[in-house]
């Protein structure tokens, strides 16, 4: 079993290796990607209902299943598909859904000021270390009543894995994600007007620690720390990670816990 987990101990990862650990993940990704899925067919319900766009962004599309979900929904829209992972835009863009697939760095936007109604990003801005830049580029892209809707992670996420290598090794597995609280002023201090803002814990359950390091590995999401251990972890350490893990353990399973952020923001005309 290889050493896997979100994150880092101080600092997000680099962006090329998280573009190419996704990348890596393209083929495997929706096989796993319950979470994913669930966490973005709320963001959708949470749009405001009379919202039809005539240009949107699906930022940190990955393989494109909210790509191909905005089309659906916005049929008079023209779709951008825009991700830092180059192996996921050539799984997506086969597929269809937006006019163009865009590599690109959500903190540097490739688009002109005001040129869409929707910016449209699931679980894909907990990996920009500048969220203020995420936020300010969101705000240049969109037009006056544009929506920047996303979710994100904060603290608290996968909190047992993480609870349960501190009792093997006392070290940091798992990613520091940002504070809800700092969500809030982040987004307070944007220049957009906060229409929703939440947070919600979504907790999944596995039969056993393998299943669960497993998925993260498939989704790509595993350990990109800077100075985190090479090659594969020790038995030793993995059986002390199973034992701690159980401690966890419910009739449905070992639950993962994640905290998710939800947001509707709005442009001021």
């Amino acid at each position: 079993m290889t050493d896997l987990s979100f994150g880092q101990p101080g600092g997000l990862p680099d962006k090329r290796q998280v573009a190419a650990s996704f990348s890596r993940a393209a083929g495997s990704y929706d096989s796993v990607a319950e979470l994913q899925r669930d966490v973005g067919t709320q963001l959708l319900q949470r749009l405001p209902a009379a919202l039809q766009p005539s240009r949107w962004l699906d930022l940190g599309c990955g393989t494109g299943y909210f790509t191909r979900t905005l089309a659906s929904l916005f049929v008079q829209g023209h779709g951008l598909a825009l991700d830092i992972a180059e192996g996921m835009l050539r799984h997506a863009r086969p597929f269809g859904g937006a006019e163009h697939f865009i590599a690109g760095d959500a903190e540097r936007l490739p688009l002109r000021d005001s040129t869409c109604d929707l910016v449209f990003s699931s679980l894909a801005v907990q990996w920009c270390e500048d969220f203020e830049a995420v936020l300010g580029e969101a705000f240049r892209v969109l037009k006056p009543g544009g929506i920047f809707a996303f979710t994100s992670l904060c603290t608290g996420t996968l909190i047992e894995l993480r609870d349960s290598w501190r009792q093997v090794d006392g070290r940091v597995h798992v990613n520091r994600f940002r504070e809800f609280a700092r969500y809030e002023q982040l987004c307070a201090a944007s220049g957009l007007r906060t229409l929703k803002l939440d947070n919600q814990p979504h907790v999944l359950h596995y039969p056993d620690v393998r299943s669960l390091t497993h998925e993260l590995k498939a989704l790509g999401a595993h350990n990109l720390n800077p100075g985190r251990p090479g090659g594969l972890t020790g038995r030793a350490r993995i059986l002390g990670l199973v034992e701690a893990y159980e401690r966890f353990r419910e009739a449905s399973g070992l639950p993962a816990t994640y905290q998710v952020v939800y947001a509707v923001l709005e442009k001021p005309l």
